[in-house]
């Protein structure tokens, strides 16, 4: 199995060392995201929140303005674009020197972030399938690029998603994506098999179960697992609840070659990296 060809991405211009896995927060700017402890809307929660992550170790700051969770309502894009432009205003205020990620599958959203806040990391849930324009977008602003398997879209995803082999057509989806955006000169990609995205509790597990394959691209691979209903449809709790199974898929997934972990609770996250590394460097793991 290869291992990373490099370990390192460029955000905004300077290297981050993907050596040790690092913790993305979640910092939400929609009104109904499925954790309802992770929504923040005014201007003090949101500063709250910004620095919230930054003190407890996180190294990225995902913003996000369009709910994708399952059933999720539609938003139109001027409504995505003022709800960004207000969080990261008062984010850019409040840590100005955070690397920021945003979470948007609209290529104008994100070059509106990077080019007008300087959000130095692109997360699109969709890789592209949503909006046609994004792969020559990211291309052109030269950031890293999260590329994220879903099968569907947020309103529908979740109706009898259906697979001849999963493992298969995600493993083939990933490189037909990335061959994409190659030969547009996309340089820092990350693959991020989007647990819960189109996947039963069934489909989760076995990806869970097969993550270190995906390794076999070179590629910084990133897992979001956190409060999803992977865990609290499994052992019949709440989101709210979940804190618990999320730190455990978390060591899971680090176990398994995770090198970035999209996380609501970044203190947990970051003591379980540090946790698991530990074990890593005095044994063979």
């Amino acid at each position: 199995m290869n291992e990373l060809k490099n370990r390192y991405i460029n955000v905004g211009g300077s290297l981050m060392d993907l050596s040790t896995p690092r913790v993305m927060g979640i910092l939400n700017l929609t009104p109904d995201s499925f954790y309802a402890g992770s929504r923040v809307q005014t201007e003090e929660a949101i500063a709250r929140r910004a620095e919230q992550i930054v003190a407890e170790g996180g190294a990225m700051i995902d913003v996000g303005a369009y709910s994708s969770r399952p059933g999720a309502a539609d938003v139109p894009v001027q409504e995505e674009m003022e709800r960004l432009r207000r969080g990261l205003e008062v984010v850019r205020r409040t840590v100005p020197d955070a690397v920021l990620s945003v979470d948007t599958f609209r290529a104008d959203v994100a070059r509106m972030c990077v080019e007008e806040y300087g959000v130095a990391v692109v997360n699109d849930i969709s890789t592209g399938e949503m909006d046609a324009d994004m792969f020559r977008t990211v291309a052109q602003l030269n950031v890293p690029y999260v590329m994220m398997h879903m099968q569907g879209t947020p309103q529908n995803m979740q109706q009898e998603p259906r697979y001849d082999n999963l493992l298969r057509e995600v493993f083939l989806y990933f490189a037909r994506k990335v061959q994409q955006l190659r030969d547009l000169g996309v340089k820092d990609i990350i693959l991020d098999p989007g647990f819960g995205f189109g996947k039963t509790l069934e489909h989760n597990y076995r990806l869970l179960a097969h993550l270190e394959e995906f390794r076999v691209f070179g590629l910084p691979l990133l897992a979001g697992v956190s409060r999803k209903s992977m865990i609290f449809r499994l052992l019949g709790i709440t989101p709210q609840e979940s804190l618990n199974g999320t730190t455990v898929l978390d060591t899971l997934c680090l176990m398994k070659g995770a090198d970035i972990l999209r996380v609501h609770d970044v203190k947990e996250a970051v003591e379980t990296v540090r946790i698991v590394r530990e074990v890593q460097m005095n044994g063979k793991w």
